[in-house]
């Protein structure tokens, strides 16, 4: 018997269709129930403007405010909805998917907006709105079930069912004390097997982790991830629970923090996008590409030095690209794991010096395993292409190879170093790091690719 090969679902497609399909409205909520928000918000980009207005007012607002949390860029779309249905979306949503939505509506509509939201989504997104983009409290969503530890197992429950009709997020129930202060969690398993004779006190886990709300966001990942629970209080100063921090939010933070160090390698001090304009984006890359051009003079300047070596053997500037190149990628490879590595705080000295070492080790190894193809290899190339002597070819694919194993090491010793002293004085090695070991290795390589040219193949062998 053949097997059946499962293929990827195009579920977008076959959303489009049920919509187009003239339908009822019984029959087309019947048929879109069957798919996930997430995919109907993918379709509306696929809908007419007149299917996109029918489908509005077909579905609950419940369900729309859950399809617009998934839309990336929603402002054509909440550019279709009258006012007060856009506030009843709002009012339905998440503490933080309404902070998120608003971001994408002009100021004249939240002047509208404000005096029909409801107090409480108000009040929510005033203090999501209180704390900087790089700080937890930011990425908060107050979704979650809060009970006080002076129930009894009856009463937990009553709680639990009545705050469910608003928060769905009921895996982990948080506790407070009689002076709501957060005082730990209870697994949703525990609280649905227990006896009404159980006592509550027994299900709280009290040393449950926490974060608080101005703690870093860079600084925190790691302890979000070691954890791996589907989401972490956040308590404010007073230790007052003020919102949690679900699986979903820790995922967008991880991506966006990466995000943010792939733009930092490049000199960036955050990523860019589309939104963008062009002046903003000069303003973030400029800084750095004025220092690299000082430096860059610099590296030509030192080439302009060597200049009798090229006008002796013009050969030798066929390969400097050849060392610049790998020169700044095993400096660069070095900086990606060195930066790695520092998200460790507990890290110490012993383990720095160790990095380092073990970092010029992988450069020794890898430069002399590449040296001794570089040798072979070229000195063939320039043997057959070129019309040198087999001694004289050596010698040059020598240098080279070399220059390589030399360059190498140094720019992993550099690759680590540099990172590691911007760590020390409190600046961040992943903004500093990136475009300054790429031209310090680029020095690197020139001198001693030249340098070693002019040593061993003038003053030694004399090929001038």
């Amino acid at each position: 018997m053949e097997k059946e090969v499962l293929k990827e679902p195009k579920f977008v497609e076959d959303i489009v269709k049920v919509i187009r399909s003239g339908l009822d409205k019984e029959q087309l909520l019947d048929r879109l129930n069957d798919y996930h928000e997430n995919d109907i918000a993918q379709s509306l980009e696929f809908l007419t403007k007149d299917e996109r207005l029918s489908l509005y007012n077909n579905l609950g607002t419940e369900w729309m405010s859950n399809i617009f949390s998934y839309i990336e860029d929603p402002k054509p779309y909440i550019e279709e909805l009258a006012i007060d249905k856009l506030a009843e979306v709002i009012n339905e949503m998440d503490s933080d998917d309404a902070v998120d939505l608003l971001e994408d509506i002009d100021e004249s509509v939240k002047a509208k907006l404000r005096p029909i939201l409801d107090e409480d989504v108000k009040a929510d997104i005033r203090l999501i709105n209180s704390y900087d983009d790089d700080e937890i409290g930011s990425l908060i969503t107050t979704n979650y079930i809060n009970i006080s530890k002076n129930l009894n197992i009856r009463q937990a429950m009553h709680e639990l069912v009545h705050q469910a009709g608003d928060n769905d997020n009921i895996s982990t129930i948080y506790v407070s004390d009689q002076d709501g202060k957060f005082c730990g969690a209870i697994d949703l398993k525990d609280l649905i097997i227990a006896r009404v004779h159980d006592e509550l006190d027994d299900l709280i886990s009290y040393s449950y982790p926490y974060l608080l709300d101005h703690e870093k966001i860079s600084e925190s990942i790691e302890k979000i991830k070691d954890y791996a629970e589907d989401s972490l209080p956040v308590l404010n100063s007073e230790k007052e629970l003020i919102g949690i921090l679900t699986a979903q939010d820790v995922i967008e933070a991880v991506d966006d923090e990466m995000g943010e160090d792939y733009a930092k390698l490049a000199g960036l001090t955050a990523e860019e996008d589309l939104k963008e304009t062009t002046m903003q984006s000069m303003k973030k890359r400029m800084p750095w590409l004025i220092v690299l051009l000082f430096l860059g003079m610099g590296v030509s300047t030192v080439v302009g030095a060597f200049e009798g070596v090229v006008a002796a053997l013009p050969i030798v500037i066929c390969f400097q690209s050849l060392i610049l190149d790998m020169a700044g990628n095993v400096g660069t490879q070095s900086l990606a794991v060195t930066i790695r590595v520092l998200m460790d705080e507990n890290l110490r000295g012993k383990d720095k010096a160790f990095l380092v070492i073990k970092e010029m080790k992988v450069g020794f190894c890898n430069g002399l395993f590449l040296g001794i193809m570089a040798l072979v290899i070229l000195g063939i190339y320039i043997k057959i292409f070129k019309g040198y002597t087999l001694f004289n070819a050596v010698m040059i694919s020598g240098c080279v190879g070399i220059s390589l194993l030399v360059a190498m090491i140094i720019s992993s010793l550099v690759g680590t170093l540099v990172p590691l002293f911007f760590h020390k004085i409190k600046i961040d090695p992943a903004v500093a790091s990136g475009p300054l070991i790429t031209t310090v290795n680029d020095l690197v390589a020139v001198v001693t690719y030249y340098g070693l040219a002019w040593l061993l193949l003038i003053q030694c062998v004399h090929f001038a």
